[in-house]
């Protein structure tokens, strides 16, 4: 198990597109479940209010797609950079979570099957991810900011707080969706908590790695901002 915990997140999915290693599979639901499991939830709304056991199966039906045909969609994935496969998984769970229901009003209405969108198109990593000099200059602040974190977030709760802190400013769920997730196990206010915690250590960490001129020159731009000068 330790072995796949060490492999880069690219080196992981080519393990399981490539092999049946229930280790591999282990790590992988490890290290990707809560991206899975946010992407299903915040799809799933856009339906309704789904009931938590609804949310739990449309996961497993994630990683089911994931699985069919001998993995075919993590082995035609082709990587752009080493955090593609967030993007990748998220479509896929979202595709998934939309066929459901569509499937399920269609049964209602009598309409027999869906039209089928052509899943080349659906999961195309194209669509995914962006190469742009934004994109990296963005991701390169990411990293030192994850950096801090596991700085400032030490503890027993230190995966689970890193966890929240991510899903709400890389995912863009809001305190209430992430309280929504079962092995989260916080109330929305129990979140909020731990998101303005861990904004004040990070801006502590910040201020205190700054040169001294350059806090004077941050602490006048925040004044001025406050004067509306």
């Amino acid at each position: 198990m330790a072995h796949y915990v060490n492999l880069s997140s690219r080196e992981l999915v080519t393990a399981c597109a490539g092999s049946k290693d229930e280790r591999a599979w282990v790590e992988f639901i490890r290290r990707f479940q809560l991206v899975i499991a946010a992407a299903v939830l915040r799809t799933a709304r856009q339906w309704g209010e789904p009931s938590r056991a609804q949310l739990d199966d449309l996961t497993q039906d994630t990683y089911l797609k994931l699985c069919e045909n001998d993995s075919r969609l993590l082995r035609s994935f082709q990587p752009r950079h080493e955090d593609s496969i967030y993007g990748f998984l998220k479509v896929v769970a979202a595709n998934v979570v939309h066929d459901h229901f569509k499937s399920a009003r269609a049964a209602k209405r009598g309409a027999g099957q869906t039209e089928a969108i052509r899943e080349a198109a659906q999961i195309d990593p194209k669509t995914t991810v962006s190469d742009s000099f934004e994109a990296v200059s963005q991701r390169i602040q990411l990293e030192q900011i994850d950096k801090i974190l596991r700085q400032v977030a030490a503890g027993k709760d230190q995966e689970r707080n890193r966890t929240i802190f991510w899903l709400r400013h890389r995912q863009g769920l809001t305190a209430s969706e992430i309280a929504s997730i079962p092995s989260i196990g916080l109330t929305t206010e129990g979140v909020e908590s731990v998101l303005m915690r861990l904004a004040i250590m990070i801006r502590g960490h910040l201020i205190s790695s700054t040169p001294h001129r350059d806090v004077k020159v941050l602490n006048r731009q925040n004044r001025s901002n406050r004067l509306g000068t």
